[in-house]
């Protein structure tokens, strides 16, 4: 049968340590016990607790006139102090997480929020909480929610490009509605409409970052009756508007991505019937608890979702 560990063997009291570096230091119990706001018995006893569970040896040395550290409280004191000095770093950064002015925040965004909404939500954040540690990666929505639940991330700004977000282990904090926008060279003949169907735009060629309508944005176009014709995939969208002002197709740009577009492009906003918005949320996991960074981090991404589209 297992040993029950005797306590001097498996715990040391923190109330012992301070006592023992404070009579280290001093060289007196009675200074210890003022310093402490003790009487001078209950220093004593704490430093008689430490070497029982120490093994035995004394730590001290009394003289007639305070108290001298023996060879086994020379070896003690380094690992004492340094104990000591890690329990209050460690409460520091405790507060610091609490206060959010410390600790490391890990997010994932894709990529058109990273063309304004999470550029701004950063100033933000970085200009109330300097001391937090942002870590940002750049992905499409399913990878990100995937090291969301991984445990890789503790945020992820995310879309519904692709369809409807899963909410069974995520929770979602709507950011904004997205409206879309037709990308057209600016010679072309639909380039001065207020706004355009998509059914117009049926012949049209068209530049995607995949060649397949299906979980992007063309989606838009299915339920009226054409499938878009993929001439050109582009992956970035400044690339993307290159291509649209050389004439080689049109494009669907969302709001987010619509702010610093090119003057030999024209945007058309899409009618509302035609193609719904795309919502974006932060997503967060249900089930852990979020670092204390997340709360503020979300007020900065909808404060910035206010002026971003």
């Amino acid at each position: 049968m297992a040993r029950m560990p005797d306590t001097h063997e498996s715990e040391l009291s923190t109330i012992w340590l301070r006592a023992f570096l404070e009579v280290a230091r001093h060289g007196s119990f009675t200074v210890a016990a003022r310093r402490l706001g003790w009487t001078q018995s209950a220093v004593s006893r704490q430093i008689a607790s430490l070497e029982a569970a120490l093994g035995g040896a004394p730590l001290f040395d009394r003289l007639p006139r305070g108290v001298r550290l023996t060879a086994h409280g020379t070896a003690a004191l380094p690992h004492v102090a340094a104990a000591l000095d890690r329990l209050a770093l460690l409460r520091r950064e405790l507060r610091d997480l609490d206060r959010v002015a410390g600790g490391r925040l890990r997010f994932g965004a894709f990529a058109t929020a990273d063309a304004a909404l999470v550029p701004r939500a950063i100033a933000l954040f970085r200009a109330r909480h300097p001391g937090v540690s942002l870590a940002r990666e750049e992905g499409l929505t399913g990878p990100l929610l995937g090291r969301l639940a991984a445990g890789e991330l503790d945020l992820a700004v995310v879309s519904t490009t692709g369809g409807p977000l899963p909410e069974g282990t995520v929770e979602l904090h709507h950011l904004l509605d997205e409206p879309l926008y037709v990308a057209v060279p600016a010679g072309h003949a639909l380039a001065g409409e207020p706004r355009v169907g998509l059914a117009r735009l049926a012949d049209e060629d068209w530049v995607s970052g995949s060649p397949e309508p299906a979980g992007t944005l063309l989606d838009a176009a299915r339920p009226h009756g054409f499938s878009p014709r993929v001439a050109h995939v582009v992956g970035e969208w400044t690339a993307k508007l290159g291509y649209v002002a050389a004439g080689l197709g049109v494009a669907l740009v969302p709001a987010l991505a619509a702010q610093g577009v090119r003057p030999d492009v024209a945007l058309i906003p899409v009618r509302d019937e035609d193609a719904p918005t795309r919502a974006v949320y932060a997503a967060t996991p249900r089930d852990r608890t979020a670092p204390p960074a997340v709360a503020p981090f979300l007020r900065a991404l909808r404060e910035a979702g206010a002026d971003a589209v």
